[in-house]
């Protein structure tokens, strides 16, 4: 049993290091203002967002996501583990409300909610 709970650790570290990234990719890139036209303004706009250390640690944390999801792979079902990463979006609404001021709406909140309940259902399958 206990065995079973610690493998969960991996999903959930897939999901904490997911919402991290998107979380800091927003925030930053946010205070980098709008991309500029043109083709060799994108790129060099892109080139110096991407040398920001905090982008950086978002790329690196989808790097250990990715680990993290790997090793989630070799304990349970496909089936069984994927929908669990959908929780990433709860998380990330309640924290663009919180963080960046994002506001609630109902329509959200009921897709959230339906996102939980289809978490729940294929949780209690296994």
């Amino acid at each position: 049993m206990l065995a079973k709970l610690s493998s969960y650790i991996y999903i959930f570290l897939t999901i904490a290091l997911t919402v991290y990234g998107q979380i800091v990719f927003k925030w930053r890139m946010g205070m980098k203002g709008q991309m500029p036209p043109g083709v060799s303004s994108k790129f060099k706009y892109i080139f110096f967002a991407y040398l920001d250390p905090w982008i950086i640690s978002g790329f690196a944390a989808a790097f250990l996501a990715s680990v993290a999801w790997s090793v989630a792979l070799t304990k349970f079902e496909l089936s069984y583990a994927y929908p669990f990463t959908s929780l990433s979006f709860v998380l990330v609404f309640i924290l663009s409300m919180l963080v960046f001021n994002e506001p609630f709406t109902w329509s959200r909140f009921i897709g959230i909610a339906l996102i939980c309940a289809g978490v729940i259902v294929i949780a209690r399958g296994n």
